[in-house]
């Protein structure tokens, strides 16, 4: 097997400041005639140490093995994290690394602790490589920059994401990922509520329960059914217009489209949040600001699409 530049993590969301250590991974390798490897586990480490802990994931482990690979890692390895793991120290661990995977070079992150207790740092992480043979390096933090030239001094990380997410600032999540926070699932059967009104929507039915859900209210969306892309608008909540019991439910209404879906695979994208989540006092006045919220979610989303083509034309 040939040796290695590797970085371990949980990676989860593979936002901007995952992919900034991951560009470091893979210049490192080249530099080096080495191979990139990432190392990162199915379940989040506090789920197996911390009983009840219920994680709130950006990505699933699917989707995270799959943005790795499009983020250039070819070679990329599921680790089962256990409570025997959690035990080895920093150097045990390193010593892992060197004999089972052959690395050369480790790379950690500007604020990644492993090993027991996490109680060592970089400077141990670096005694230890020179001690064994091994090259160690610190990669930097993604300060996010926005348009307008402003840089953040906070640097991006999954749990400022999940903030954005739970505040409903999908475009800042969006701007952080890289991408627009997305979510899947089949399109299971819902109350048909949407059919009285006028406004047919299609229920998704979450296939992962650890998947962070927005909080509840109207978005703009774009929905991916079977390798095509379409506008719509979902709606996240407990439709108290109709009763107060209800379950949540995230039912999208999909633009100038009308094919039974049912059971299907259903992707959404997060662009806008339009508004909160209403009781409103009529079933007509609900059907207006539906009406409302279509035209201001058409217009979102021609925005966003022209402004995705620009910066495509770009790269």
């Amino acid at each position: 097997m040939p040796g290695c530049v590797v970085t371990i993590g949980f990676f989860d969301g593979v936002h901007r400041g995952h992919r900034l250590l991951i560009d470091y991974v893979r210049r490192a390798a080249e530099a080096r005639a080495l191979e990139p490897l990432v190392i990162t586990f199915p379940k989040h480490p506090r789920e197996v140490l911390q009983t009840g802990f219920h994680p709130e994931l950006l990505t699933t482990c699917r989707e995270k093995m799959d943005l790795l690979a499009r983020a250039g890692i070819a070679r990329r390895v599921l680790m089962d994290f256990s409570r025997e793991l959690a035990l080895y120290s920093a150097r045990d661990f390193m010593a892992y690394l060197q004999t089972r995977h052959h690395a050369k070079v480790l790379v950690a992150g500007h604020d990644h602790r492993f090993g027991h207790n996490r109680s060592e740092g970089f400077a141990d992480y670096a005694r230890y490589g020179a001690e064994m043979g091994m090259e160690v390096l610190h990669a930097g933090a993604y300060y996010h920059t926005w348009p307008d030239g402003t840089k953040e001094e906070v640097p991006v990380s999954s749990s400022r994401i999940r903030a954005c997410l739970h505040e409903g600032d999908v475009k800042r999540a969006a701007a952080y990922l890289g991408r627009p926070y997305a979510m899947q699932g089949l399109v299971g059967s819902g109350r048909g509520i949407g059919h009285t009104i006028g406004f047919p929507t299609a229920n998704l039915e979450m296939p992962d329960a650890g998947k962070l859900v927005p909080t509840g209210g109207v978005y703009a969306v774009m929905v991916g059914i079977e390798g095509q892309s379409y506008g719509g608008m979902v709606n996240i909540g407990h439709h108290p217009t109709f009763g107060t019991d209800a379950p949540r439910t995230i039912e999208v209404h999909i633009f100038d489209f009308k094919a039974d879906i049912y059971r299907r695979p259903l992707q959404l994208s997060f662009i806008d949040r339009l508004r909160s989540e209403e009781k409103f006092a009529t079933v007509d006045a609900l059907v207006k600001t539906l009406h409302e919220d279509e035209a201001r979610a058409r217009c979102v989303l021609k925005d966003w699409l022209t402004d995705t083509k620009k910066a495509e034309a770009l790269q």
